[in-house]
């Protein structure tokens, strides 16, 4: 297929990717906005492609790679931007999203994240030949496009997602959450649970791994730092009563112990950096090589499935965007110097880190990047510098830091995703300059309607920040993680003993996963995992480490009742129906979020939460929990290999 010549960029290919990426942008945003985590959008976005597309009655494979290609640039665009942008409205910098800024800070790290992976594709994909896991498993989906295979089980999950989500949300019959907390002597013990189909589907696609890692962060902090801060500290009095449990482990958490995340995810970071700094050296001298070879190359000579976008005009692009970043960052704080300092970081730290989250995706797989890590390292590296330029009664301080780290944040999460699918091409033989024209239309298409679907989502349910019209505001960990490092370096008020006994905990996590490195285990602890666990509420890591055990039980079962077949047909056939369980995985999310989107609309007209409630009071967690476990065992059938999964190619996706 590599020199057959195949329509990629049609009208109907460009229209079907921009929708898609605005959707699954929109989509994304509220997901991270409520769980702190996002999800990789290509496979879900190719079954719909091929869906769509089977409509017509010449498309083709290289289409539906290019509708992905676009698509996943869209949703990995709004990881960056929920990830920061939204800590200025937690520090009270914006009292809402400001449409401009956001979608010129948005498009600007998007694109640039474009850019930087161009030089990369070769070094990482075709020499490094690196794995790509989501860019393979991509491609064979793709592959199977031909017999529309998988899209039912997007379109029953997405139903039920959404069904689910209006019955909690919309109809208000039951509360989100179950949760419980007592006092124990002078200590408070806490336990819940979100009651969300979408988290239990995120710990489905990560799998048993790094959901038990989440699962583990999260424990570390609630089962173990809570009570002792508690035991160690006077029961606070509301109206002359004790505070109730529950309300006193959230105090504890929201103004202390998340701290110990914010230092687990700075070592995070740069262990990520340390750990891959003969892997980038490598790629970057990969990638000038190849770039002074080119250079007296004539274009016929290179294959059609070899063409980047040419390097003169990424080199000129780069130098180029350095004004308009620029022009930005002086409208915020109205001093030239610091924001030349700004673009000029931004840009070398922009680079390094796409070329960190390109590798890391390249070994791991785009959910593992540590986005969040190498984010936070930027915001208080700029912020320490911005603080010995302007010093620390500069209001527009921190949130100068931010938009640094928005930019970084919004590259590096364009880089890991664009490798991905520039992988995918590359196993099924597209060009890759249209696929890096496709990701620049992706990125565009999100950017400029990023900024409305968060200002809707803001406006309906609150972020960050308890108020009295928002009593229940999404939780929005990473960005109030980034507002609480950028204003404590300039208040100086940062709970360093916290923040240290975090790095340390990260620390003997590191010590620990290299020693299930040595032994050669096939359980592995990556540091940022569970720093992601110790930072997040609990109620959120409980159904992800739900998911996992779902995935990881679904194996087990197969190989126990099937241990007559060979060891090769059971995996075959536990990837057939692994295959599928990720696709309803996959809908469940989409059908969440995108419910969770649509019904801001009459809360924010109305301005009532309760617009479209049918009863006076939620009856409680009780049908939430009910209808929840009777979802989970429905993915889990699903999942479940069938008896003639074992003879299928292991690529498939059976109807």
């Amino acid at each position: 297929m590599s020199e057959k010549s195949l329509p990629e960029i049609t009208i109907k290919a460009v229209v079907l990717g921009v929708l898609l990426s605005i959707i699954l942008a929109g989509a994304n945003a509220y997901l991270g906005l409520f769980a702190g985590m996002t999800v990789s959008a290509s496979i879900p976005a190719a079954v719909i492609s091929m869906g769509i597309l089977r409509m017509f009655k010449r498309a083709n494979i290289l289409e539906n790679n290019i509708v992905q290609t676009a698509a996943s640039a869209g949703e990995s665009l709004a990881a960056g931007v929920i990830f920061t942008l939204p800590a200025l409205i937690v520090m009270g910098y914006w009292t809402t999203f400001d449409y401009w800024e956001t979608t010129i800070i948005a498009g600007l790290g998007g694109l640039l994240g474009v850019l930087f992976t161009i030089p990369l594709r070769r070094a990482l994909i075709v020499k490094e030949k690196l794995q790509f896991p989501e860019g393979i498993a991509t491609a064979e989906v793709l592959k199977s496009g031909d017999r529309g295979e998988g899209v039912k089980y997007i379109a029953q999950a997405g139903a039920v997602g959404a069904l689910f989500k209006f019955g909690e949300t919309g109809l208000r019959l039951w509360t989100g959450v179950a949760e419980g907390a007592a006092r124990i002597g002078h200590s408070v013990a806490y336990f819940g649970t979100n009651l969300s189909p979408a988290l239990v589907s995120v710990g489905y696609i990560v799998g048993i791994n790094i959901a038990v890692l989440v699962f583990l962060g999260g424990a570390i902090n609630w089962l173990v730092a809570i009570p002792i801060y508690a035991a160690n500290h006077t029961w606070p009095l509301v109206n002359g009563s004790p505070m109730e449990a529950v309300d006193w482990a959230q105090q504890i958490w929201s103004t202390k112990t998340r701290y110990l995340g914010v230092g687990a995810m700075v070592i995070g970071g740069l262990w990520a950096l340390i750990n891959l700094r003969s892997s980038i050296v490598s790629g970057i001298k990969h990638s000038f090589k190849t770039v002074s070879g080119d250079s007296g190359t004539i274009a016929e000579e290179i294959p059609r499935t070899d063409r980047d976008l040419p390097m003169k005009w990424v080199g000129i692009l780069l130098l180029v965007s350095i004004v308009p970043i620029f022009g930005v960052y002086y409208y915020v704080i109205h001093a030239a110097l610091p924001s030349l300092f700004m673009a000029v970081v931004m840009l070398i730290a922009g680079f390094l880190f796409s070329a960190v989250a390109a590798y890391m995706a390249g070994l791991v797989g785009s959910s593992n990047n540590p986005i969040s890590g190498v984010t936070i390292a930027t915001i208080l590296f700029s912020a320490l510098v911005l603080l010995a330029l302007v010093g620390t009664k500069s209001a527009t301080g921190p949130a100068a830091a931010i938009f640094i780290g928005a930019v970084v944040a919004c590259a590096a999460a364009i880089g890991g995703d664009n490798m991905q699918d520039l992988k995918a091409g590359y196993i099924v033989g597209a060009t890759p300059w249209k696929q890096q024209i496709m990701q620049s239309v992706g990125v565009l298409s999100a950017a400029i309607f990023i900024a409305p679907v968060l200002i809707l989502i803001e406006k309906a349910y609150g972020i960050g920040i308890a108020t009295p019209a928002h009593p229940n505001p999404l939780s929005a960990p990473q960005a109030t993680l980034m507002s609480s490092v950028a204003e404590g370096v300039f208040n100086q008020n940062l709970p360093w003993t916290t923040i240290v006994i975090g790095m340390a905990i990260a620390v003997v996590v590191i010590v620990a996963d290299k020693y299930q490195e040595k032994r050669g285990a096939s359980f592995r602890l990556p540091v940022l995992a569970v720093a992601v666990g110790i930072y997040l509420p609990f109620e959120l890591s409980v159904p992800i480490f739900v998911g996992g055990i779902i995935a990881w039980t679904v194996a087990h079962f197969y190989k126990s009742k099937n241990s007559s077949l060979s060891p090769e047909d059971q995996e075959r056939a536990i990837k057939v129906g692994g295959n599928r369980g990720l696709l309803f995985a996959s809908g469940l999310i989409t059908g969440e979020a995108l419910v969770g989107i649509l019904m801001a609309i009459p809360i924010v007209i109305s301005g009532d939460a309760d617009v479209l409630a049918i009863v006076k009071k939620p009856l409680g967690s009780w049908p939430g929990e009910i209808l929840l476990l009777l979802v989970a065992v429905w993915l889990w059938k699903v999942a479940s290999p069938t008896s003639t999964d074992h003879e299928s190619s292991g690529d498939e996706v059976q109807s």
